[in-house]
C-alpha cells in the first residue's frame, strides 16, 4: 500500500517577501502574486499577511504625500482632488423648469382619440 503524501509546507523567503511586499504596493492582485510565486492565495495571506499590508499602505501613503505636495504648490486640479476626497467638497448642478413666463409648469396630456 502506498502512503500519499501533500506538498511540504510552504517556507517563505526574505526574497518572496520583498516580491510580495512590492506587488502588493503596485496593485497586483492577490491571485496573480499567489500565482506568481506558484503558492496558493490562503498560502499568500497565511505567510505574507504583513507585506501584502504593508506594501499597499506604503505605496498609497507615497501617493497621498505626493498629491499633498502638489497641491501646496499650487497645483489647482491637485487641491480640487483633495478638498473633494479629503474635505468633502462636492460640485451640485440645480436644473429648474418653470412655465410660462416663470409661472407654474403646466402638463397637458393629449387624448388618444
Amino acid at each position: 500500500m502506498s502512503e500519499l503524501t501533500g506538498r511540504p509546507p510552504h517556507e517563505p523567503t526574505e526574497e518572496n517577501r520583498i516580491k510580495v511586499k512590492t506587488l502588493a504596493a503596485v496593485g497586483t492582485r492577490f491571485e496573480d502574486i499567489a500565482r506568481k510565486l506558484e503558492i496558493s492565495e490562503n498560502t499568500l495571506t497565511k505567510y505574507y499577511r504583513k507585506e501584502l499590508d504593508e506594501g499597499r499602505i506604503d505605496a498609497n501613503s507615497a501617493i497621498a504625500k505626493s498629491l499633498y505636495d502638489q497641491a501646496k504648490s499650487g497645483n489647482t486640479t491637485a487641491q480640487i482632488f483633495w478638498l473633494k476626497t479629503r474635505a468633502g467638497w462636492k460640485e451640485t448642478q440645480v436644473n429648474e423648469v418653470h412655465g410660462e413666463n416663470g409661472g407654474p409648469l403646466i402638463i397637458k396630456w393629449k387624448d388618444k382619440d
